[in-house]
């Protein structure tokens, strides 16, 4: 019955596009429209982290060539501090829900997301991360789950989608089921994905196949991928690749989610050095998005985080090169994150925001009729 709402929700939508009923005018300063949108999250990148990168990589980041900054606000339905997922599904639905929910209402309702609504409408879409594609936040840009823990639930979502990039850890979640027999990689390359994944080919390789005639996926992992510490590089490359795949997939523009994921499992496991070490790896693909934002001039790139983990503080090392780097917990923590934006309708960003702001400024921006969560 949840898929059966969603699907009549997503048609609704397509149907009023159709008709050219839109919502409410945006706020005013957003009459300059992108034709894509790309949404970066580091995941667990608060001030800290950001700082931190920043000191480390010889005092530059790529994230200060952002012209919009703001303060955001991250807690979740019930709790002052968030999990992944609530976080996730208020960039991706609009809607404060429990900690947990895979694009679900706190009523436990399927809630259209925004990749859904760009997918229905000939967007071309995409979903890019560091950790597994069914982890709490590229799940809840695509899957609808009572509970984050349901991956291979999660997973059935890449085959009611049609995503036209993917690429990310757990594979397993695809062909080696628990739950049931299927084996979801074989369904894409039925599909007409182009598949490829890390026992077969480096991501360097495996874009040598690219086409934009054909939907790519590529895992980096059975389960989740290495870290930077461990070799992985991935994501910088595929930030290059990426948006100039998706705007030739279609003429209506894209939307594309990309998160540097481990960035909070450094800070989880008070890795300070580590956490440094994501920092700077999501910030070189935030280069290379600038890169294409800067080139194309119609492309929105918004940065932000689900949360700030480990309460990490900066506190006075032994000279100003050197970082002392400390953490108060193991977890997330209520602090407000940062979001800086760049292109079209950046302006909307600025200030201090909602989480759920983030899908609803995206969505006016890009002209989506609105879907009232349930």
């Amino acid at each position: 019955m949840k898929h059966l709402i969603l699907l009549l929700s997503v048609f609704v939508l397509a149907f009023h596009n159709n008709r050219g009923d839109h919502a409410a005018a945006p706020a005013p300063g957003a009459e300059n429209k992108p034709l894509n949108v790309i949404l970066m999250i580091g995941d667990g990148m608060g001030m800290a982290q950001v700082t931190a990168g920043l000191y480390a990589n010889g005092g530059r980041l790529n994230l200060e060539q952002f012209p919009i900054t703001g303060l955001m606000k991250t807690h979740s339905a019930k709790n002052l501090i968030t999990d992944s997922a609530a976080g996730a599904t208020a960039f991706s639905c609009g809607c404060k829900t429990y900690n947990g929910a895979i694009g679900m209402t706190a009523a436990k309702k399927p809630c259209p997301t925004i990749l859904e609504q760009a997918e229905a409408l000939g967007l071309a879409t995409g979903l890019v991360a560091t950790s597994s594609l069914t982890h709490a936040t590229p799940a809840s840009f695509i899957g609808h789950a009572t509970d984050r823990q349901f991956a291979e639930e999660i997973a059935t979502y890449f085959l009611k989608t049609n995503i036209d990039l993917a690429i990310g850890g757990g594979m397993k979640y695809f062909n080696h089921r628990k739950t049931d027999t299927r084996d979801l990689y074989a369904e894409l390359q039925t599909k007409g994905y182009t598949m490829s994944n890390f026992a077969e080919k480096t991501f360097e390789q495996a874009m040598l196949s690219l086409s934009p005639e054909q939907p790519f996926f590529w895992f980096a992992s059975n389960e989740e991928p290495a870290s930077v510490e461990e070799g992985r590089n991935y994501l910088p490359i595929a930030a290059r690749m990426a948006p100039t795949f998706l705007s030739q997939r279609s003429d209506k523009g894209f939307f594309l989610m990309i998160e540097g994921s481990q960035i909070d499992w450094a800070c989880h496991a008070n890795k300070g050095d580590k956490a440094v070490q994501e920092m700077i790896d999501f910030d070189e693909a935030i280069g290379e998005v600038l890169k294409f934002a800067e080139k194309d001039g119609n492309t929105l790139v918004i940065v932000t985080a689900d949360h700030e983990t480990g309460g990490l503080a900066l506190l006075r090392g032994e000279d100003k090169e050197s970082l002392s780097l400390k953490f108060t917990t193991d977890y997330h923590t209520a602090s407000l994150v940062p979001v800086f934006a760049y292109g079209p309708g950046a302006e909307l960003f600025s200030g201090l925001i909602d989480n759920t702001d983030i899908y609803v400024k995206m969505r006016e921006l890009l002209r989506f009729p609105a879907i009232e969560a349930k």
